[in-house]
């Protein structure tokens, strides 16, 4: 049979079907949470938090978008248990399910006006189902990918479900800023809504292509030799912590620089520069564009040059962009916003988030790897993305935008620091002996460290 890239046919074919179904999969749940993000900085203030004070408004709005990412440990660990024993697929499923049935209800979800202080309560409720959703979500989708990827393309195919992320921004900031066109009174009225009941259509193609997808092969050797772990969160803290650690650290920069740049932004360009939402949400839509491209190509540069390698590089440069980027922004010209945004995503954020799916995955063994990964990843969602814009905000107020740009070189020396004493893992056999791993667990409570 004909080999491309050194692998067969077949092989080629199911890798690329895999990486489709997480990209499509990824690119719903994250249409779904950007959405949430988007409205929170624009619309959501004054429909279910109204007040005299705009600013405590939204902040009352950002801080329900970080309820979300509370939940996602959560989710990261009921869902990772549940992957590391059942398998990736099924919860793979279930997640795009539960989130696409919490955003597709907050388009139907009366504001305050209607029912008072029970619409900002049942905000909250389904903020938390999606948080909860995404915090297996992300796992799985990666999981899948990269434990089809034939050697040496770990890097390059575990991007694919990291330019869901792009993509999701993409379509849900588009769509936003199509209606937010409308009149300020008929967007407010029924307008905000339109993109989070259109979820529902979304839902339905990814579960359609999810479900044609088989089992990660890693997963399905652990299933075949009855090996699952016991309890995978209990296994992979006491086996890997340190392994953790660094994935929470590497995770820091890359999530919270994120949410400024594409969340922070939004209100500080309407609120404090005074601009329209309309000249500020394509800055948005062009970086999440190029952004898609560069999380590809610093994948691919992973499996080349190491993981840390391009892993630093993205650090170090959204340290040094810091106080530019706010400089770019200040001029208010759209054209300069955008390439602040896309600059600082492209060559800042790209890097980091390119190679970390297959980076996060390497870090653990097989039967707990699901739980690892979600873990490392969703702790420092809280942390780091949840909080972002929250704590960007609040700064602004007091300081002014300095402090916020002295609040990105903090977290991307977190970020620096940790994958620093990583080591590189792009060479790593990830299917390892599978009754090796089960001893490692078992008999060392110390050991992976």
């Amino acid at each position: 049979m004909e080999r491309v890239g050194g692998e067969q046919q077949g092989e080629s074919t199911s890798i690329a079907k895999v990486a489709l179904a997480s990209f499509i999969g990824t690119t719903v749940e994250w249409y779904d949470f950007f959405l949430y993000g988007t409205a929170a900085a624009l619309v959501f203030g004054p429909l279910f938090f109204p007040g005299d004070d705009p600013l405590t408004g939204i902040l009352l709005s950002l801080g329900t978008f970080a309820v979300g990412f509370v939940a996602r440990p959560v989710g990261g660990a009921v869902f990772g248990h549940y992957g590391d024993k059942i398998g990736r697929k099924s919860m793979l499923v279930l997640t795009l399910l539960l989130m696409g049935l919490a955003t597709f209800a907050i388009g139907l979800l009366p504001t305050y006006e209607s029912i008072g202080v029970l619409a900002p309560i049942l905000l909250v409720v389904l903020r938390i189902i999606q948080g909860f959703a995404l915090g297996g979500e992300w796992g799985g989708a990666v999981l899948m990918a990269v434990e089809h990827s034939p050697p040496g393309r770990r890097g390059f195919y575990g991007s694919w479900p990291q330019t869901g992320a792009f993509a999701g921004l993409l379509i849900s900031t588009g769509v936003l800023a199509a209606f937010s066109s409308l009149p300020e009174e008929q967007f407010l009225a029924w307008g905000w809504r339109v993109p989070f009941l259109l979820s529902i259509v979304l839902v339905g193609v990814g579960l359609f292509i999810r479900l044609k997808i088989a089992e990660s092969p890693a997963f399905a050797q652990v299933k075949e030799s009855h090996t699952e772990a016991g309890m995978p969160i209990v296994d992979v803290l006491r086996t890997y912590p340190k392994q953790v650690l660094v994935a929470m650290g590497a995770r820091y920069a890359e999530n919270g620089v994120f949410y400024v740049l594409v969340v922070f932004v939004l209100d500080y360009a309407t609120r404090e520069l005074g601009m329209d939402r309309n000249s500020v949400l394509p800055a948005v839509l062009v970086g999440a564009a190029v952004g898609f491209f560069a999380v590809l190509i610093a994948g691919h540069l992973s499996d080349r040059l190491g993981r840390r390698a391009v892993y630093l590089f993205g650090a170090a440069f959204s340290l040094l962009f810091a106080f530019p980027f706010f400089w770019l922004v200040d001029t208010q010209s759209p054209v300069i916003i955008a390439l602040a945004v896309t600059v600082g995503l492209a060559i800042g954020h790209a890097p980091m988030y390119g190679p970390q799916g297959a980076f996060f995955s390497e870090l653990f063994g097989t039967r707990v790897r699901y739980s690892g990964a979600s873990l490392g990843y969703q702790l420092a969602s809280v942390l780091a993305g949840g909080l972002s814009p929250l704590i960007a905000v609040a700064l602004l107020a007091a300081f002014g935008y300095w402090a916020v740009a002295l609040y990105i070189m903090f977290m991307c020396v977190v970020t620096l620091v940790a994958i620093f004493i990583a080591t590189e893992t792009n060479q790593l056999d990830i299917a390892a002996d599978q009754e090796q791993e089960r001893q490692l667990i078992e008999e060392s409570p110390a050991a992976g460290t």
